[in-house]
């Protein structure tokens, strides 16, 4: 009937219609199959449901047995975090690693005490996490052959002194280590006296060796201290570096008996959040100061 010679405007108009319900249905089908291709894509940054990846690779042994604890101390950061977490989250999904995010936020006004932090990270990671990452929120791998694996035989650090922007001395051990949480029980965690900023990394070197264990760092990486992005700004993020009395002297020293043992902390509250897609636990933290033995946990 459409194709007679005389196209009444009724014709034309069912003409129309025709085509445009075709085309719907043919943009429908193509849509359908290009979303579930990017699901299984490994081109991870650009997929727009990473939480779902990840809860899928729960049943996927190439993933393997072991699960990650990223726990990051943290306060008032928020645009680095804001970069950090779907980062790391789409970087460790696309190398198969399975891995939790703890932002341990701390809430005193106490100076910031990284390592206590790191050992409330540890503490509230819970019984599904078999190893670590203590992680700076400002340092994000751009070299996707780095390992961020379960290191079996000792700690692995991954922001080697070859490797990192900054800091490139033979037993610095900061930025990013990883170990497993047997071995972090070993050392007894991180030492507690260490308020305000560094130091806290050497001491846990010591640690590290007064445990007898091995430290292990990347090899084959040629990006040299390009491998990794620096995001803090210290014009606009400055340290706090004072030596307040006693700190002076008492920070170069070993803390033989303080860490896990000693820690003292309040946990305000657990948040779970999404940032960008990428799911991530807020542990909102109070810790607690002797100043009998730690005076400079003030800042004056």
């Amino acid at each position: 009937i459409f194709l007679s010679r005389k196209c009444t405007v009724w014709k034309l108009f069912g003409l129309c219609m025709l085509f445009v319900l075709g085309s719907l249905l043919w943009v429908q089908l193509t849509c359908s199959g290009d979303m579930s291709q990017t699901v299984g894509s490994s081109h991870l940054p650009h997929q727009p449901c990473p939480v779902e990846r990840q809860s899928s690779s729960a049943d996927d042994p190439s993933w393997g047995p072991h699960k990650m604890a990223l726990i990051v101390p943290f306060r008032e950061r928020f645009e680095e975090l804001l970069v950090f977490v779907p980062y790391m989250h789409a970087f460790l999904n696309k190398k198969k690693i399975r891995h939790k995010i703890f932002i341990v936020n701390q809430l005193d006004h106490f100076r910031f005490n990284r390592a206590s932090l790191i050992n409330v990270g540890f503490m509230e990671s819970g019984n599904d996490t078999d190893y670590i990452a203590m992680h700076d929120v400002d340092l994000l791998p751009q070299n996707e052959d780095l390992d961020y694996g379960f290191s079996k035989e000792g700690p692995f650090h991954v922001a080697s002194p070859e490797l990192h922007p900054l800091y490139h001395y033979k037993t610095y051990v900061g930025g990013i280590l990883l170990l497993s949480k047997k071995h972090y029980q070993l050392c007894n965690g991180m030492s507690n006296r260490f308020w305000g900023w560094g130091r806290e990394d050497d001491e846990f070197f010591r640690r590290l060796k007064t445990a007898d264990l091995k430290l292990f760092r990347p090899t084959g990486i040629t990006t040299g201290t390009k491998t990794f992005r620096h995001i803090h700004d210290p014009g606009w993020r400055k340290r706090d570096q004072k030596r307040i009395a006693a700190q002076k002297q008492e920070q170069f020293k070993v803390d033989p008996e303080g860490g896990l043992t000693n820690l003292r902390y309040k946990v305000e509250s657990r948040q779970e959040v999404t940032i960008s897609g990428a799911p991530c636990t807020v542990i909102n933290t109070f810790l607690e100061c002797d100043l009998s033995l730690t005076p400079w946990c003030q800042s004056s």
